[in-house]
């Protein structure tokens, strides 16, 4: 039957600032400030210069990392990625879920952007979800036929799509209120596919010309492929905005009492929802496809972190070694503050004859783990493209020019021990399973596609990225790698494909073995101890 009908609400703090604005107001919300907050903030009246209770860091915000910039320098770095004059938008204001504690939740923050008159003419929604993913939408108030374009690259049937088409033309601004509809593109709910389409109304907070103070309205539906009504979401005030700067010393206890808890258990009342979702309304859950390219992968975990630089400065030597001219945009994924990388062939360096250009975009800072257990690059590369769909090339075609399909080194090593240790990854290599998730729970993996035998590859002999190390890396890049791989390899074989449970079970090992030995060794050590005692009375 459908829709099945399920509601509920719960309260949540949102904090709202000017984009250009740094500072804290009343020792309550600070925005760009470094230092912690104390006792003392709550009976601050007057700007501090150190943090509020409630904090806005600018690198939680649109691409990870770079703090530095300010909510500003970010915003203006994003149009431009969008191919938007920052100068359209001078003015900017934004409502987050502001971090407590070092803590935070953000399912979704609100950007509106306002024109040299003070009028509402753009807002960009920045979704995330439960799994670290995050979505940027960069609505304007005319673009619909901008996002009508965008539908042709969706998956999905013609009549999908018109109905789509006709869902979003239904969307128009309107005064105060802004209205847009684009294509779902992002798994947001695991109740849902990534087909669909979403629209937004949304008040104007600071309507008019941005002197207004509130309320917030902001409505989200989601409209299935076929033009079904599937969702509502709804921000709506529960009260008049509050403003710190006017906040007593009593209010500010009062607030802080009433609310410090809130922001810690939104992710907690969604997995609550999500159960009686499942439990009791019977859903099927889709699982979570990787992310497409115009998505932000999760954070790397810490091994992914430890071999994201060693494959970027693979890919350099692969590029440099190209034997045309080409040049490779490095796009890396869930890695905060690194920035997009360059990457030119020494022929196109000497001006020999027009360069190819290629954009190589990591999705999901997984490739970085799965890539090191393939034997050859080139089968790597285009069965992540193809297959598991963790990175996207621009020109696919163009790979061959510097991924070349070559038979594996073999291993050379003046270093005994590292020989050994190399030795012990080939043997433990395997190429690793296709990323295939059925559609919902109730489908059987086999409809994702045809099934491919795990081969093994312990008789090759070293891949071509162990090689490099062992040619170029230093030594303590080669530590990294090695205990890093090493690792991954254990953790598929007695930790199901998980390094920290690997490493819970090495911690659970030598803490039986110290018991063993101390159990062991105790009793010999009391009757030494007794004999010497016996000897030296004597």
């Amino acid at each position: 039957m459908f829709p099945k009908k399920h509601s509920f609400s719960y309260s949540y703090l949102a904090v709202g600032v000017p984009v250009d604005w740094e500072g804290n107001a009343g020792g309550m919300v600070s925005v760009g400030v470094e230092g912690e907050s104390g006792l003392s903030s709550w009976f601050s009246l007057a700007p501090r210069t150190r943090q509020g209770w409630y904090t806005i860091d600018a690198g939680d915000y649109l691409e990870r990392g770079n703090s530095k910039l300010g909510l500003r320098g970010k915003l203006d770095t994003y149009l431009r990625s969008q191919g938007t004059d920052p100068t359209l938008f001078p003015h900017a204001y934004l409502i987050t879920a502001a971090r407590f504690l070092g803590y935070h939740f953000n399912p979704v923050s609100f950007w509106y952007l306002y024109d040299a008159d003070r009028s509402l003419a753009a807002m960009i929604l920045e979704v995330n979800n439960t799994f670290d993913e995050r979505r940027m939408y960069f609505l304007t108030a005319d673009n619909n036929d901008e996002l009508v374009k965008q539908i042709d690259g969706l998956p999905g049937s013609r009549t999908d799509k018109e109905q789509l088409v006709t869902n979003m033309r239904q969307s128009a601004p309107s005064g105060a209120t802004f209205k847009q509809s684009w294509p779902k593109d992002f798994h947001v709910s695991p109740f849902n596919s990534r087909k669909g389409s979403y629209s937004l109304t949304a008040s104007d907070p600071l309507s008019p010309l941005m002197q207004g103070t509130g309320p917030v309205v902001n409505t989200i539906n989601l409209v299935s492929s076929k033009g079904h009504g599937k969702l509502v979401a709804r921000l709506i005030p529960e009260g008049a905005a509050i403003n710190p700067y006017t906040m007593t010393p009593y209010g500010k206890f009062i607030f802080l009492a009433s609310w410090w808890w809130v922001g810690f258990l939104t992710f907690p009342r969604i997995v609550k929802e999500a159960g009686a979702l499942f439990f009791r309304r019977k859903l099927h859950v889709w699982f979570r496809p990787e992310p497409l390219k115009e998505s932000i992968g999760r954070n790397a975990d810490v091994t992914e972190l430890q071999l994201e630089p060693i494959f970027r400065r693979y890919l350099r030597h692969l590029v440099e070694q190209s034997t045309v001219p080409l040049t490779v945009k490095y796009i890396p994924s869930g890695v905060p503050g690194i920035a997009t990388e360059l990457m030119i062939s020494r022929l196109a360096q000497d001006g020999k004859g027009k360069a190819d250009e290629i954009v190589f975009k990591v999705l999901t800072p997984a490739f970085y783990s799965r890539f090191v257990h393939y034997a050859h690059d080139f089968e790597a590369v285009f069965c992540e493209l193809q297959e598991s769909c963790t990175i996207w090339v621009s020109h696919p075609e163009l790979l061959p020019r510097f991924v070349l399909k070559k038979p594996s080194p073999t291993l050379a090593s003046s270093n005994y021990a590292e020989f050994a240790y190399f030795k012990i990854l080939q043997y433990l290599r395997v190429r690793p399973e296709r990323i295939v998730r059925p559609l919902t729970s109730s489908a059987a993996v086999s409809e994702g596609g045809p099934e491919r035998l795990a081969v093994d590859i312990r008789n090759f002999r070293i891949s071509s990225m162990d090689a490099y190390v062992l040619a170029h890396e230093t030594g303590q890049a080669k530590a990294v790698y090695r205990s890093s791989v090493l690792k991954l390899f254990l953790a598929d074989r007695i930790a199901l494909g998980m390094v920290p449970l690997l490493e819970l079970e090495r911690l659970a090992l030598q803490t039986w073995f110290a018991w063993r030995l101390s159990s062991t060794v105790a009793p010999v050590l009391t009757s030494l101890s007794h004999y010497v005692r016996g000897q030296s009375i004597g």
